[in-house]
């Protein structure tokens, strides 16, 4: 069946994502209880899909899915993985690796928050020596991409330092599973988790652990924190009658499906090397405008970059966010406390040729604001 064709706009933020029109379609279904069979097969397929995507394998690693935004799986990993009388740690360089110290603040855990330089890659021998200087530390928690500001985490270094002296290695990979490729057992990883509206480039309201099977297993005897999003809970419902414990975001995942397939045709290496060109792209026209960015390029992971508000005072984010809206273009502000930023991703099913017609957009804008090109500093 032919359907009209959806305004298309470019979205610059860091998700959700700009979407196929096939993806946006698929969610136009007939209305189905997810409790049927069908629909219970959907899932299955889909939870192995998401196993496979990150090199997993079906033996090992299992996906939870829960019906939520990517916050539902810190809180989930968070509560659900400590053992009774055991800490987490939280390697914190960032907005988003904060928020699982902070979940764990409000659950009233044990834990411990190793602030770091948010404009920096996590240190290697910092996290061992705070791993090794506290025996009562069971899991290690970090953020892969903190997409409050580009920085990239070296997870597998991270994980084999966590594994190496025998404690659980949980990452957020929200903002880089299914565009940098990943690989559970190369990269050391026992739980990860990421959201249908990233890198899938689907909808909202779909988010999913990957993890270590028996672990989750293990944690059934772990203190219970939370109902709705304990790990073992939502697994062993999943296992045992093939649904999710609560009502599932059916029409996500009917367009998560769709998403999948698109996904595989694309491939990962091909996939990873859009992401880059775009990321390329943006640069080429932040040089040319004379913009400034706070990471060095050599650190950052090719899918988020924040850039300097320039000192001129006609300069106004909201007026050119406006501006570039209005025309079918999405910007994001900074989430850099101390420094006036905002944000250009390089997610979502764009293109190069999508970030020349932005700079054109944006630089018109600009002019009519009174700002100077290049802009100053």
């Amino acid at each position: 069946m032919e359907y009209p064709k959806v305004k298309r706009n470019v979205l610059l933020n860091p998700g959700p994502a700009t979407t196929t029109d096939t993806v946006k379609y698929a969610q136009v279904v007939p209305d189905i209880c997810p409790r049927e069979k069908e629909f219970g097969a959907i899932m299955k397929q889909m939870g192995e899909d998401l196993v496979k995507i990150v090199h997993g394998d079906l033996d090992k690693y299992t996906a939870v899915l829960f019906t939520g935004s990517g916050t539902i799986n810190i809180d989930a990993c968070v509560n659900s993985l400590v053992p009774e009388g055991k800490k987490i740690l939280v390697l914190n360089n960032g907005a988003y690796s904060g928020r699982a110290a902070e979940v764990a603040r409000y659950y009233h855990m044990d834990h411990i928050n190793l602030e770091l330089p948010i404009t920096e890659p996590i240190d290697v021998a910092k996290a061992e020596e705070a791993i090794k200087s506290d025996p009562d530390i069971a899991v290690v928690y970090c953020c892969h991409h903190e997409t409050g500001t580009g920085v990239l985490n070296p997870i597998r270094e991270i994980g084999a330092v966590a594994h190496k002296y025998g404690k659980t290695m949980v990452v957020d990979t929200t903002s880089t599973y299914a565009m940098i490729p990943i690989d559970m057992d190369k990269d050391n990883l026992d739980f990860i988790m990421a959201s249908a509206q990233k890198g899938l480039m689907s909808m909202t309201g779909l988010s999913y652990v990957i993890g270590n099977t028996e672990m989750i297993e293990a944690s059934k005897d772990y203190p219970t924190r939370s109902y709705y999003t304990n790990l073992f809970m939502q697994y062993d419902f999943i296992k045992n009658k093939g649904e999710m414990h609560f009502t599932p975001p059916v029409q996500t995942i009917y367009a998560t499906r769709q998403a999948i397939k698109e996904y595989w045709e694309v491939g990962e290496q091909a996939k990873w090397e859009r992401h880059q060109a775009v990321w390329k792209a943006l640069y080429e026209g932040l040089d040319r405008l004379g913009f400034q960015t706070i990471i060095p390029r050599e650190l950052q992971s090719r899918l988020v970059i924040s850039v300097l508000y320039p000192k001129d005072p006609n300069f106004d984010f909201t007026k050119i966010h406006d501006y570039v809206y209005e025309r079918g273009f999405t910007i994001y502000p900074g989430k850099v406390s101390d420094l006036p930023t905002f944000r250009l991703c390089s997610l979502g099913t764009i293109v190069p040729k999508d970030i020349e017609d932005f700079f054109e957009c944006f630089e018109e804008g600009l002019k009519s604001m009174g700002v100077q090109i290049p802009v100053k500093y």
